[in-house]
């Protein structure tokens, strides 16, 4: 059961921008106008941030494979045939999670987060983005689930692949993954009545080969395991590269989703039992600033349970929200962090949702548990 916290928010929600999470762009240009002038502001991003990306051609779409099906006996998200989100039952409220609802949540968290891992790990040089998408929707369909952005007002996909320059929302398809591609994978899904969501962000092709793992096997693997430098996976990165421009950008690369985890985390750690959710935007900004990255302003973490966004709407910027965060509060919080400018543009599709100057980008997301003690990440493996 769920129940509303009964506290008087509808001035503090009222004060806020709304508008459902896939937001239009108010940019006056159109996608293919864009996608031109953003192909010569990749030198001039690369230069201000010392990220080199210009052996990258701008991200453009692919063909899609068709929508897949999900068998008529999973249970479905209201959307799921029409594609109309319904408006929320709780607009003007924020709902406390009982004990059963709070165990339902943990176990969509958990599923949405096995799914996450399982699409990172498939991410290596030539595969495509839509292999993903369809490897991740069967496995969620083996677990009974249903992909929850799936027909979300018309989504096509069972998740959202975002590539380089792409910030969130990007929709999975043919175009081949390269070495050194950035991709950020939000997965979702709705099982029990729930629904589960988060993000990461992995560099394409950063693992040690089979033939420096071969070299590491003839030296002594205590010493080797301890100088290797892993990923936020755990993952045995890349150590032997074919220039320094090579070496240059894989380096960047991780420094980039090395801030924008981190950026995740303290935000968390701001988050408890009578903390301000405006102490979020603050914890992301100051690491981002410390980085000189920049925070995107336009997307917003949001609360979930039976429904997949609803209040409180995340920002992840600062801000002078004032909302006291109270046990039973689940919500996810999702930073996008880029090299360059934080503003964006939709593409023609009305999902995509690129930098205007082409600098690449980062996400990570978790879904939070506000308890008695503290707050707990429920979007772990």
């Amino acid at each position: 059961m769920l129940r509303s916290n009964h506290q008087k928010i509808s001035r503090w929600l009222n004060g806020l921008d709304l508008k459902m999470w896939r937001q239009t762009s108010t940019s006056c240009c159109s996608a293919q106008r864009m996608l031109q002038k953003r192909g010569m502001m990749i030198e001039s991003a690369a230069r201000r941030s010392g990220f080199d990306q210009t052996n990258y051609q701008p991200v453009v779409a692919y063909p899609q494979s068709p929508r897949k099906t999900v068998p008529s006996e999973i249970a479905r998200p209201p959307y799921a045939e029409t594609g109309r989100v319904p408006f929320s039952r709780y607009p003007d409220q924020i709902l406390l999670h009982d004990e059963a609802s709070i165990a339902k949540m943990r176990r969509a968290a958990r599923l949405a987060r096995r799914s996450l891992d399982f699409a990172c790990q498939l991410a290596v040089p030539g595969t495509t983005t839509d292999t993903i998408d369809v490897a991740v929707h069967n496995a969620l369909i083996a677990e009974s689930a249903y992909p929850s952005p799936l027909n979300y007002a018309g989504f096509p996909k069972s998740l959202c692949s975002s590539v380089n320059e792409v910030i969130c929302h990007g929709i999975p398809d043919t175009r081949p993954l390269q070495s050194g591609d950035l991709v950020s994978f939000d997965v979702s899904c709705y099982i029990d009545g729930v629904h589960g969501d988060n993000c990461a962000s992995v560099i394409v092709g950063d693992n040690v080969s089979s033939l420096e793992n071969n070299n590491n096997n003839n030296n002594n693997a205590d010493e080797m395991d301890n100088c290797i430098e892993r990923d936020w996976r755990g993952v045995p990165v890349k150590v032997d590269f074919k220039s320094k421009e090579e070496e240059s950008h894989y380096v960047s690369c991780r420094r980039l989703v090395k801030a924008t985890r981190e950026s995740l985390y303290a935000a968390i750690e701001a988050c408890g039992p009578g903390a301000c959710l405006t102490s979020v935007g603050t914890a992301i900004c100051d690491v981002a600033d410390h980085y000189e990255y920049n925070s995107v302003e336009k997307y917003r973490g949001h609360g979930i349970g039976q429904e997949f966004h609803c209040p409180p709407y995340v920002k992840h910027y600062r801000n002078d929200d004032k909302l006291e965060l109270l046990p039973g509060m689940i919500f996810t919080i999702e930073p996008m962090l880029t090299i360059g400018s934080p503003e964006c543009f939709e593409w023609d599709d009305q999902w995509t949702v690129s930098t205007v100057d082409g600098g690449w980008a980062a996400q990570f997301e978790h879904t939070v548990l506000i308890t008695e003690e503290g707050v707990e990440i429920l979007t772990l493996p």
